[in-house]
C-alpha cells in the first residue's frame, strides 16, 4: 500500500516530518504580551532577544528505540540540552510541552531529567499521551504534578505574563483526538475571577 491508498492522513512523510521536532527547542519572546518565535535553538542563537524569553521543547520521547525515524532518543535530547547552555542570554524558564518519555517509565524518566537538569533552568511540564502510559498516570503526576490540579493542569507567572498549562491527552478519543475534560473547563473558566479576587486581597493587604 503506498501513501496514497491511506485514508486516514498519516503517511511516511507525515510521520519523519512530525519526528523533525523530537527533542527539539524553541525559543520565545514576549513584548507587549505578545509572544514571538525566534526559531529553532540554532537559528534563535544569532538573533536578539528582548523582553522575557522562554525555551519550548518537546516529543523527547525517550526510550523510543526503533531504528528509523529516530535511532538515539537520549543523544537528541543531549544534542538539544547542550545548544540550550550554549544560548548567549540565558531565558527565564523552560516548559516541555509532552512525550517527555515513550512508554511512561521510571528509567525513561530518570534520563530525561538527568539530561534536562543540565540546563539549570526553571522547567515546567505538561505530559503527552506517552507520558500518561502507566496505570493512573502516578510516575508523571508524582514527578511534575506537584502542586497542579486534576490530571496535571495549572497555571504560573514569570516577569508579568500569565501562563496556562492544559492537558488533553486525559481522555483520548478514537483517532487520538484530545479532550480538555469538564472539570478542566471549569477550572479555566473560573481562572479570570479567582486572580482577581487574589489580586484585589493583595492590594487590600498593601493599605
Amino acid at each position: 500500500m503506498n501513501e496514497s491508498d491511506r485514508d486516514d492522513g498519516v503517511s511516511r512523510r507525515r510521520v519523519l516530518e512530525c519526528m523533525t521536532w523530537a527533542s527539539t527547542g524553541v525559543l520565545w519572546t514576549m513584548t507587549g504580551g505578545v509572544p514571538h518565535s525566534l526559531g529553532i535553538i540554532g537559528e534563535a542563537a544569532a538573533q536578539e532577544a528582548r523582553g522575557l524569553t522562554f525555551l519550548q521543547i518537546s516529543d523527547s520521547h525517550i526510550g523510543f528505540d526503533f531504528k528509523t525515524p529516530y535511532p538515539n532518543s537520549v543523544g537528541t535530547l543531549e544534542e538539544a540540552i547542550a545548544k540550550v547552555n550554549a544560548l548567549p542570554a540565558k531565558p527565564a524558564f523552560m516548559i516541555h510541552t509532552g512525550d517527555i518519555s515513550h512508554l511512561s517509565l521510571a528509567s525513561q524518566f530518570d534520563d530525561a531529567d538527568r539530561i534536562i537538569s543540565q540546563t539549570r533552568l526553571d522547567v515546567h511540564y505538561v505530559p503527552g499521551e506517552h507520558d500518561f502510559v502507566d496505570a493512573d498516570r502516578k510516575l508523571f503526576l508524582e514527578r511534575y504534578g506537584r502542586g497542579t490540579k486534576g490530571a496535571g493542569w495549572y497555571s504560573f507567572d514569570a516577569n508579568g505574563v500569565h501562563f496556562i498549562g492544559l492537558v488533553n491527552v486525559v481522555d483520548l478519543k478514537a483517532g487520538g483526538l484530545g479532550n480538555l475534560v469538564a472539570e478542566q473547563l471549569e477550572w479555566l473558566e473560573w481562572r479570570p475571577i479567582v486572580e482577581w479576587l487574589r489580586a484585589t486581597h493583595t492590594a487590600q493587604r498593601r493599605l
